[in-house]
């Protein structure tokens, strides 16, 4: 037990944002060494040792860099206090290191530098040591320090160089095939999953076929949908599901405004189900969405015959009326034409597909956490229409023809746009622009 601290020359000018946060200024690290000096010294002290930070997989990697860089292969436990935080106090929304100090009271002189913030940690240790029991603290440890073996034929520090931000992966087979492309908003955690102990079979086969991992980080979780699909488009994975280009898109059509009129099964292309509030579902075939209103007719005593759904031969009630309570008599005159157009109002509203909610395109800006990326993403009525990186290439974009409505894409946007993350800029792009898209 005890301290060992030095200060380090980067060998270039430290930025005047960093001196101001740190306190750290040029004349300090004149005469310092550099990381190549005390690198040997320093894996002595770190071998064999749990790495534990705040953050601690940017540690990790800053670390991993620096010592691959001098000839040195390092590698770790690595035991983050954010996530220690979170699994112990599950109640609280905040985990930085700031409020932290805060929340447990702590004395924490030179914040933001090295010792300052390990010395912070430190005495967060001995807190939660006294307010949780023995047991649990080890338990939950053990859980972040747990992590799966490594496959077969797969580098020994594979996941180490796995990105714990957003991105896309892409497992490799024999022959260099394709086996399976995946997108998530922590990239390591996601292709952890996959080799952990308990898999679904498709990860069981996955473990027993991969013999090499792509990934790529990217600004975004928007930007990962983004090139997902290109790569599934591009690599054709044998584990992923292909879309099916030839199948057309229907959904329901249906206005309160005529309640005995039953709904129409229209294409989803034809009918603008982005800015109509008169559709209902998206489906890929004419029989999911058949199935889809009989099952809204048996869960509301709706009648089939009303809803278009059952042929009926001359007068006569329908089957589910004529069996017992399941039509309230639509079909026979003992329901009026207006209370069932309500009730099936009703039933239709958890369909309903949800209106774009902007006046033409946006751009959502995404920017990646550390500052390394960004993208402008151009969106229109639940269509992804391109990315780009400057008032030119709007220009451009707005004279080409929109991509069809696709239902992968609608379910994505709507979940991302419902609760945008921080740091994602959503931006109402010209009136011009739209227009323009429009009369092209």
């Amino acid at each position: 037990m005890g301290e060992w601290s030095t200060l380090v020359n980067p060998g270039r000018r430290i930025p005047y944002a960093i001196q101001t946060l740190t306190g750290i200024t040029e004349e300090m690290i004149a005469g310092a060494p550099s990381f190549e000096d005390v690198s040997a010294q320093l894996a002595v002290r770190l071998e064999g040792k749990v790495l534990a930070a705040h953050n601690a997989r940017f540690d990790y990697g800053f670390l991993r860099r620096e010592f691959r860089r001098v000839g040195h292969a390092y590698r770790a436990p690595v035991l983050c206090t954010v996530k220690l935080s979170r699994s112990l106090f599950p109640e609280h929304r905040l985990h930085n290191l700031d409020a932290l100090i805060v929340r447990h009271a702590l004395f924490c002189l030179e914040r933001h530098r090295a010792l300052g913030d390990a010395r912070a940690l430190w005495e967060l240790a001995q807190v939660w040591q006294r307010e949780h029991d023995p047991a649990a603290l080890e338990s939950a440890c053990e859980a972040l320090l747990r992590t799966p073996a490594v496959p077969a034929g797969m580098p020994e520090d594979f996941f180490d160089e796995l990105p714990e931000s957003a991105g896309v992966y892409v497992f490799y087979g024999a022959g260099n095939r394709a086996l399976y492309v995946g997108r998530a908003a922590n990239v390591r955690s996601r292709v952890i999953a996959h080799f952990a102990e308990r898999r679904t079979a498709r990860d069981m086969r996955l473990a027993e076929e991969v013999k090499r991992v792509d990934f790529f980080e990217t600004a975004g979780e928007l930007d990962a949908y983004v090139r997902e699909a290109r790569c599934l488009k591009t690599l054709e994975p044998v584990h992923n599901r292909q879309p099916d280009g030839s199948a057309e898109l229907l959904t329901w059509r249906w206005r309160a405004e005529t309640p005995a009129a039953p709904p129409q099964l229209v294409p989803a292309q034809d009918a603008d189900v982005a800015i109509g509030a008169d559709h209902y579902g998206v489906f890929r075939s004419r029989s999911s969405a058949l199935a889809a209103l009989r099952e809204l007719a048996k869960s509301h005593g709706l009648c089939r015959v009303a809803l278009g759904v059952e042929r009926r031969e001359g007068p006569g009630p329908c089957a589910a009326h004529a069996q017992g309570p399941g039509c309230r008599g639509a079909c026979v005159g003992t329901e009026s034409a207006l209370s069932h157009g309500m009730r099936l109002a009703q039933a239709l509203a958890k369909l309903r597909v949800k209106p774009w909610p902007y006046a033409g395109r946006i751009g959502v800006r995404e920017r990646d956490p550390n500052g390394g990326r960004s993208a402008l993403h151009v969106l229109d009525r639940w269509r992804y229409l391109g990315t780009v990186r400057s008032e030119s290439d709007l220009d451009e974009l707005s004279g080409s023809r929109d991509p069809d409505f696709d239902l992968d894409t609608y379910r994505m946007l709507a979940r991302y746009l419902r609760s945008p993350p921080s740091g994602c800029d959503i931006i109402q792009l010209s009136r011009r622009l739209a227009s323009a898209a429009d009369a092209a």
